[in-house]
């Protein structure tokens, strides 16, 4: 049987995931939402 504790213990993450997290979290990226409130906002503009 695997003793889930005991396995926590030796895990260790992979540098790979970090270094893509620091990527991701430091860029500033637009949502799906920040895209739809720019096109309303164009399109009341020429309105």
């Amino acid at each position: 049987m695997i003793d889930f504790e005991e396995e926590l213990k030796k895990f260790h993450p992979s540098q790979e995931i970090d270094q893509a997290e620091e990527a991701i979290t430091k860029r500033d990226l637009s949502d799906i939402v920040d895209v739809i409130i720019g096109v309303v906002k164009e399109s009341k503009k020429d309105n």
